[in-house]
């Protein structure tokens, strides 16, 4: 396969060494596990967290004449991920045996696709706030199983092997090597990570395994020929994939620059110290032997097996975000944050409509992505995890709009229902504990005449220097503990400074 450089090289993303820039090239090989209750070949169970070798069969253990029989709902699985990514879906693909030994693969060799993978060539688009969105490249995804796990640390002479993973349904998403820094690496891997979820093809929990990624890293001068990469492997987190990058990197233009040469090698990223380090020469395909897996026949299907999955996938993100944008009117950055998890992006929309009519995007969006944020952040949770409904936002909403509480009473209100009213209604807590705004406009005067009248000093400093009203306004809102009406407030001081 020719490697075609897609990407005008960016200064900003270049690290500079002792003898110039250099510039980092990454590309990622993403294994996703199937959301399926059932294994790719195999009726063992899925699910996380039994016993060590509970979720085993024969076909898992590579029991003598056990024989591999394709799980139909991993094939809609790919098909569906295929179509989120844009990408071409192979009506025909072939698996094949790619050979290895290691403890935790029984088989000697482990069922994955080469040649002909079930997913051609896609796409994802990354918008990292520079303008245009950056299209990184989809070579493939192909389906493959899991190996087991070894077991190192239950005894001091021996390790011990867990099956249950034996078999477990992976998507491996291989991107082309468009990607230029640690940053937008981390950007693809939660980009990607975001479409699985929304596709529901894989539930995108790095720590538990069920997505990582194996990280390629190269570097060069600007613009010039590829170098030699090394294979990260495993990378379980998305900060982890960007210190890896960050040190590999980092690694290869000093040894370069100490007139060294870069050797083809797969490491392991240590989180402890934030460093890579060596594990084994990088295998080639030749080395893994691969060939047609002669008790698998070609995996065949129509379009009209397409078509008909085609039609059933949810409105994915980027969609989303653009339908924000034009429908609510919210900023681009807010529709990003905003639909980086579908529940967040349910739970947004849900406060915007709910009831009978349609409020402020905007307000609604300041609210989810700003104080609720803030304490769902605090408490580990997202904000549509949090005690808050979406009926309660659409009420603050509406009583700001309404002009019964001010955006700080709206702030206060929200203090409330987080902290000693979680199933309180906010037009009840407004109106029973007396939080409505000042808008009696003789009120509002008489606290501002009694200010004027105590500060001259003030009110000649004001007169001389226009931007110095901010200081009546604070003393006004004290005053009317915080429930003035600013615009009303506004209005009056101007007019009783002589500001007009």
């Amino acid at each position: 396969m020719s490697i075609i450089d897609t990407r005008t090289p960016n200064p900003k993303s270049f690290i500079k060494g002792q003898s110039g820039d250099w510039e980092v090239i990454i590309g990622m090989e993403v294994h996703a596990q199937v959301t399926s209750e059932s294994k790719l070949f195999s009726g063992s169970s899925t699910e996380f967290g039994r016993p060590a070798n509970s979720n085993v069969s024969f076909v898992d253990a590579a029991m003598p004449g056990m024989l591999p029989v394709i799980n139909e709902e991993c094939v809609k699985q790919a098909v569906r991920t295929g179509l989120g990514l844009k990408a071409a879906i192979n009506t025909r693909s072939i698996f094949d045996r790619k050979n290895y030994f290691y403890p935790d693969l029984p088989q000697g060799y482990q069922i994955s696709q080469y040649k002909d993978p079930i997913v051609g060539e896609g796409k994802v688009l990354l918008d990292m706030g520079e303008g245009a969105p950056i299209q990184i490249g989809i070579e493939r995804l192909h389906l493959e199983q899991d190996a087991g796990k070894s077991i190192h640390d239950q005894h001091p002479n021996m390790s011990f092997v867990d099956l249950n993973r034996s078999g477990v349904a992976l998507m491996e998403i291989v991107s082309k090597p468009d990607l230029r820094s640690a940053d937008e690496a981390k950007a693809y891997l939660s980009k990607l990570r975001t479409i699985l979820r929304y596709l529901g093809t894989c539930d995108g929990n790095m720590e538990q395994g069920s997505m990582r990624a194996d990280v390629n890293v190269s570097v060069r001068r600007p613009g010039g020929a590829f170098g030699t990469r090394c294979e990260i492997k495993n990378v379980n987190s998305i900060r982890f994939a960007g210190q890896a990058i960050e040190f590999e990197a980092r690694r290869q233009i000093d040894i370069l620059e100490d007139g060294g040469s870069i050797d083809q090698e797969t490491r392991l990223f240590d989180p402890k110290n934030g460093e890579t380090r060596s594990m084994r020469s990088k295998e080639e395909a030749h080395d893994y032997r691969y060939f047609p897996d002669p008790d698998l026949l070609p995996l065949e299907f129509d379009q009209a097996f397409i078509d008909a999955l085609a039609q059933h996938l949810p409105e994915l993100p980027d969609e989303k975000q653009a339908r924000f944008v034009k429908e609510y009117g919210v900023t681009p950055y807010d529709a990003m944050v905003l639909t980086l998890e579908r529940e967040t992006a349910d739970y947004y929309e849900s406060a915007v409509r709910h009831g009978s009519g349609k409020r402020d995007g905007k307000a609604v969006a300041n609210l989810v992505t700003g104080d609720i944020a803030a304490y769902a952040n605090s408490q580990g949770l997202s904000a549509f995890e949090t005690h808050i409904k979406p009926a309660q936002i659409a009420g603050i909403v509406d009583l700001v709009a309404a002009g019964t509480i001010s955006s700080k009473g709206a702030k206060d209100l929200l203090q409330v229902i987080i902290a000693e009213e979680p199933e309180g209604d906010p037009a009840e807590i407004v109106e029973r504990r007396g939080m409505k705004q000042v808008t009696d406009l003789g009120a509002i005067e008489k606290v501002v005449d009694e200010i004027i009248a105590a500060n001259p000093d003030q009110v000649a400093k004001v007169q001389a220097k226009p931007t110095m009203i901010g200081w009546f306004v604070g003393q006004a809102m004290k005053a009317s503990g915080g429930k003035a009406n600013p615009q009303a407030l506004n209005e009056i001081l101007k007019k009783k400074l002589g500001l007009e």
